[in-house]
């Protein structure tokens, strides 16, 4: 299966891509991000390491294969499908993170202080020390692994009918890239549990369809220069994206009902999107040639876009603004009044990626406990309470990152188009101030690129605009009418 890529490509582009690195080099900078780990994060991870041992439940005779994107080396899952007399069984691995942290001391510090790993167009800043999040934590092939083990049996609508969780040790029989599973079964050569990851993950994308719930896969972006010219390249998610996301999300919400029935744990929440969200979000995708018909849900309208085509990659990454305001709500002892994830449509807990993200390692552990009827450990309750604040300082952080990195890459893809008219339509409009002139937010339609616009505008029309400043150093963008 081949991938559909989107080429932005902006003609007479005069300035050298060292500019657009040294930009993102400043954000970096700016949000005080760190190079490296300190002296003694890396001594205590790397004693971690020396002393680790596996877990004294014997190797899981499970052909487990880890799925993740080209070249990772922080492979925090694995998978194994089997077909029953009456369903599914489910194996899904989770890295044994929490074996090589200690509670309160360094390595526990330094995560707790960076929350998750962050994704920057220039690279990442891992969460963890590579020597535990690339190296023996990791779920490499051929090497023997510990991992928390959950086991799902699934009725024949893949319905959870009983879960299981226990740390044992595994074996990863090979990593492969989403690309390569794709090819596998598209071409009738991949073996069961591969076959099964395709229907077990349709049968869940059904059921969330039935309870209202809403997948985001968005499309890959990377900048690129070539010839003078930056070129913006989206990648459209491959189906076996959203299949294998599904096990995640079913991980995730056993993950969450085991919490509520024992009292104690945190949960990811999101509310419902406000309502001038959504009539952005409308504006938006009917500006891109995607408009969303009003009786129809949006989680059905995402399912809907063409992910092979630049129109529906676009509108895929304008709802973004659809799941904000997410957040995790932690508890013990009295039940929270909130408790549902709007974009799952149920409870649902992050459980499943411990190497990148702070608050899986402590839900993995509170889980355990649980379902084998063992007390929660006393540093996880202690924590619990001081989590959600942790996580939310480092969302803030990736939001900024990310943010920021647009601006300076949008204004690269501009660069070198001062004083040329482009079409748009408005998707917001304000009226002038003392302090400021009127203007709005414009959605371009070639290249698709969201930017502020000074002028007289209407939210919904369609205008002629002319590029006045497109300064990649300040990550500034700005049309007039």
């Amino acid at each position: 299966m081949t991938e559909p890529r989107e080429r932005v490509i902006v003609p007479r582009a005069p300035r050298p891509p060292e500019l657009l690195a040294a930009t993102l080099a400043l954000v970096r900078d700016d949000l005080k991000l760190p190079e490296s780990f300190p002296a003694e994060v890396e001594r205590e991870a790397a004693l971690a390491v020396e002393n680790y041992e596996l877990p004294e439940v014997g190797r899981l005779d499970v052909p487990f294969v880890t799925i993740d994107p080209e070249g990772a080396t922080d492979l925090d899952q694995a998978v194994h499908l089997e077909r029953t007399d009456d369903g599914y069984t489910v194996h899904y691995a989770i890295a044994d993170v929490p074996a090589f942290v200690k509670p309160g001391g360094a390595v526990d510090a330094e995560a707790r202080e960076r929350g998750q790993t962050l994704y920057a167009p220039d690279g990442r800043i891992p969460l963890h020390p590579p020597i535990i999040s690339e190296g023996a934590a990791s779920l490499l092939p051929d090497v023997e692994r510990g991992a928390y083990v959950w086991t799902f049996a699934l009725d024949a609508s893949a319905n959870v009918a009983s879960t299981a969780l226990v740390r044992a040790r595994i074996r990863s029989r090979r990593q492969y890239s989403y690309t390569e599973v794709q090819k596998v079964i598209d071409s009738g050569g991949a073996d069961e549990s591969l076959n099964l990851l395709r229907e077990i993950g349709e049968k869940r994308i059904e059921l969330e369809r039935e309870r209202g719930g809403a997948s985001l896969n968005r499309p890959d972006e990377e900048i690129e220069f070539h010839d003078g010219r930056y070129e913006l390249v989206r990648r459209s998610p491959l189906p076996v994206e959203a299949w294998n996301a599904q096990i995640s999300l079913l991980t995730g919400m056993a993950a969450a009902a085991i919490m509520l029935e024992g009292r104690v744990g945190i949960l990811r929440t999101m509310p419902e999107p406000y309502v001038d969200t959504l009539e952005h979000f409308r504006a938006q995708v009917a500006a891109l040639g995607c408009p969303w018909p009003r009786h129809i849900p949006y989680g059905e309208y995402l399912r809907s876009l063409p992910r092979d085509e630049p129109r529906g990659l676009a509108a895929i990454h304008a709802a973004a603004s659809l799941f904000r305001g997410a957040g995790y709500t932690a508890f013990d002892g009295e039940l929270p009044e909130k408790t549902i994830q709007a974009a799952v449509a149920a409870p649902y807990a992050h459980t499943t990626a411990p190497l990148r993200r702070l608050i899986d390692r402590f839900v993995l552990v509170t889980c355990e406990a649980l379902i084998n009827g063992e007390p929660v450990p006393s540093w996880v309750k202690e924590a619990l309470p001081t989590l959600p604040g942790l996580m939310s300082k480092s969302d803030g952080v990736a939001s900024r990152l990310e943010h920021a990195s647009v601006d300076a890459i949008e204004a690269a893809l501009l660069s070198g188009r001062v004083g040329e008219a482009f079409d748009a339509v408005v998707i917001s409009s304000k009226p002038a101030t003392d302090k400021r002139p009127s203007g709005g937010v414009i959605q371009l339609t070639d290249p698709v690129v969201t930017a502020n616009v000074e002028g007289d505008v209407v939210a919904g029309e369609r205008v002629r605009v002319t590029l006045e400043t497109a300064d990649i150093a300040t990550g500034t963008t700005l049309f007039r009418t």
